[in-house]
Parts: structure tokens; sequence; C-alpha cells
């Protein structure tokens, strides 16, 4: 009877540490998830008469239902002009929005901003500045620039977790391979600058394949592609299709999301949705999930 009754107490022993294991496991899944970032980089066209069926009057409420469709909880976008930065922020009052616009560092001109969902980051610090020789000035070209640009940035605390990252957001120069260089090690440096230490995030039209400076430039500075190292890689390998006009084979991954080695990538998105009668931009965005390491 005593060796009968010290197996079932053995077994009993050996179930209920098989069933905190389990729990243990779907706790640790839950947590995880709970702790999870999802950002987004979009950039949305600008407000332009020429765009004919596909003007932002046309594009702007489903543009907002797709960004509460998939809720990111960091979102960087580029071309945004001062109307539209008004109708985004209208339309996602979840959202606190940070950026200036690049022609005078207040209203005027493109925008690229960081909006981050206020639930679950609080705002510790932001700022912005233009991609050329003088930071500090706006509205001036940089090296061989054909615009001026712009960038914008934000040093947040999560809620969930009290950690605290570094958010940075732009759009590099079409035309100029010096600027764009350049442009990226400026993102770079004002990283060390505001956020040393602190896992970091660039969201950008980067305007440019991977192989180009910038990558290169990113990557020497311990900066990852999230397409690279994301375990889960979906959708198109291309972002601007030129409201779809282009032929796909033409189409380029301009629009990208770096980390550094305090983050690690859990799932990349390229979004090619397209609403009914319109297109929400020329550029899909494209969407990842992140996890603190």
């Amino acid at each position: 009877m005593a060796m009968k009754k010290q197996i079932f107490n053995t077994l009993y022993i050996l179930g209920h540490l098989r069933r905190l294991a389990a729990a243990f496991l779907l706790l640790s899944a839950a947590t995880l998830a709970y702790a999870q970032i999802s950002v987004m980089t979009f950039n949305i066209r600008l407000d332009a008469s020429v765009d004919g069926p596909n003007v932002w009057d046309n594009r702007k409420a489903a543009v907002c239902e797709m960004l509460k469709y998939y809720s990111p909880d960091l979102l960087g976008m580029q071309e945004v002009c001062p109307n539209q930065m008004d109708d985004l922020k209208a339309g996602l009052p979840e959202y606190e929005a940070l950026g200036v616009g690049r022609d005078d560092g207040k209203h005027k001109g493109e925008h690229s901003p960081v909006f981050f969902n206020k639930k679950r980051f609080r705002l510790i610090r932001h700022g912005d500045f233009s991609l050329s020789e003088t930071p500090e000035v706006f509205g001036t070209k940089g090296w061989d620039a054909s615009y001026n640009r712009v960038c914008s940035w934000a040093v947040l605390q999560d809620r969930r977790t009290g950690k605290k990252l570094a958010f940075f957001n732009t759009h590099l120069d079409n035309d100029g391979h010096v600027a764009r260089r350049e442009g990226i090690r400026l993102v770079l440096n004002r990283i060390r600058q505001y956020a040393p230490g602190l896992p970091a995030i660039i969201t950008a039209d980067y305007n440019c394949s991977d192989g180009e400076a910038p990558f290169t430039v990113l990557r020497e500075n311990g900066m990852a592609n999230v397409r690279d190292i994301a375990p889960v890689v979906y959708g198109p390998s291309y972002s601007w299709h030129d409201y779809g006009r282009l032929p796909i084979d033409q189409c380029p991954l301009l629009d990208h999301v770096f980390v550094n080695n305090k983050l690690k990538a859990d799932r990349y998105r390229v979004v090619q949705d397209k609403p009914e009668n319109v297109w929400l931009s020329d550029h899909f965005p494209v969407l990842v999930n992140l996890d603190y390491k």
C-alpha cells in the first residue's frame, strides 16, 4: 500500500508540474505578445491636383480607415503636406502627431511626421532637424539634393513595459547620392546624441534600392533592415508602384524599417491593399512587428 501511495503521489506531482509548465508557457507567450511593437512606414503621396481620381480628397478617408484597421503603435509617414497633416490628426485622434514642415520648421512644406499611439507610449522628448550641412536651419537643400528634407524624432516610454525607445522618421532625397548618404549619417549621429543606448527605429522612404550607400552606412553602424531579419516576410517585393501604372518588374522597394541590435524582428509585411475606386497612395505601406531583446 505504501508503494502504491508513493507512486500515486509522484504521478500527481508530475501532473501538477506539467500543468504549471504549460501555464508558464502560455503566460510567457502572452507576455511577449503584450510587449510587441507594431511599426509602419508609409509615403502617403503629397496632395497633388495632377493625380486625377487619386487626389488626396478622394483618398484621405480610406487612408485613415486603413491606419485604424492595422493600428500600428508607431507610424512614420512621408510627403505629408500641411492640409494632409491636419486631416490625419483629425482622422486619427488616438495618435499623438509630431513633426514640422521642411520649408520653415513650422507648418510650411512637406512633413515627415512621427505618430504614436497615446495609450501605448508616453512622450519623453522630441525634435526635428533638416537633412543638410546646417541641421538647425530649415528650408535649405543639403549637399547635392534636389529638395530640402526633414527628419522628425521622438524618445518614447512604453506604458506596458516601462522601456524607452527612439523613433526617427525621414525622407531621403530622390536625386542626390551624396545627400542620401550624408543624410542617413546625420540621422545616425542624432540617434547617438539624443538616444544613446536606447532601442532605435528608423522609418523612411529611402528613394533608392538596397545595396546603395544609405543601406551600407546603416549596416556599418549596427542597424538591420527588418526585411532581412524577420522570420516571417510577406507581400510583394516592392513598395512604389505609381498608382499601379508601373510594370511590376520595374517597381522598386523604397520604403524600409531599420532597427538597432536592441530590438528583434518578428514579422514583416508590404501591405498591398487597394480600396475600391481609389489607391491609398502611389506607395504601399510597410508594416513590421518588433520585440525588445
